[in-house]
């Protein structure tokens, strides 16, 4: 009998200790109360800024505006096993690709057996086409025979259609686009130039009066 009494002693005891335990606990870590935040428990983290993207780096015509045809020669000798590129070359495994820029897609060589991947393309062979092409064949017409996997170097890409732009030319280079800023800064220049001349010509007309009225 003294063992049981003794056995349910200790469990009422423990049961006290354990009611003791959560009521502390709540009173420090307030798991019944709405009004304390998240930020109140552990370590806050902040998240870098701007993500984990990469900055964009220079458009396609700043780097035909900038570019190399004589590095671009070098470029296209990974063509060279495939296509020819001076005016009346032979086909080869591709086709002669003289005058090919700004021509439509699939028909710059006649008699030459497109893929029907690039020929059902559509559109012309304009820069932001050719640039396209050369970065990834595959991805530009799905199905295509080009086995080559393209160049990943956007500058490598400028240069190489700056080289074939030599050969029988080509449309227009597209124009850089003109930064905000500097649109920004070339009005905050008008308009200042602007104040200055209607001040210079308020000032004249001031002189003028006066000597008007002088004489």
């Amino acid at each position: 009998m003294s063992n049981t009494n003794t056995i349910f002693g200790w469990v009422l005891a423990s049961g006290i200790v354990a009611l003791g335990l959560t009521s502390i606990s709540s009173k420090y870590f307030h798991a019944d109360n709405p009004e304390v935040h998240d930020d109140h428990y552990g370590y806050v983290i902040e998240a870098a800024e701007g993500g984990g993207a990469e900055a964009a780096g220079p458009s396609l015509a700043e780097l035909l505006a900038t570019g190399d045809a004589a590095a671009g020669e070098a470029v296209f000798a990974k063509c060279v096993a495939c296509h020819t590129i001076e005016q009346g070359g032979a086909a080869g495994i591709g086709p002669n690709l003289y005058g090919v820029i700004g021509t439509p897609i699939a028909s710059h060589a006649p008699g030459f057996a497109y893929s029907s991947a690039l020929a059902d393309h559509g559109g012309d062979w304009d820069y932001d086409n050719l640039d396209a092409w050369l970065s990834s064949p595959r991805a530009f017409a799905n199905g295509t025979k080009m086995s080559f996997a393209g160049l990943s170097s956007a500058e490598e890409r400028a240069n190489l259609i700056l080289y074939m732009r030599n050969y029988g030319g080509g449309p227009d280079l597209p124009p850089v686009p003109v930064a905000e800023e500097a649109v920004a800064e070339e009005g905050a220049e008008d308009a200042e130039s602007g104040a200055a001349a209607e001040a210079v010509a308020e000032q004249n007309a001031a002189a003028e009066i006066v000597e008007a009225t002088e004489g």
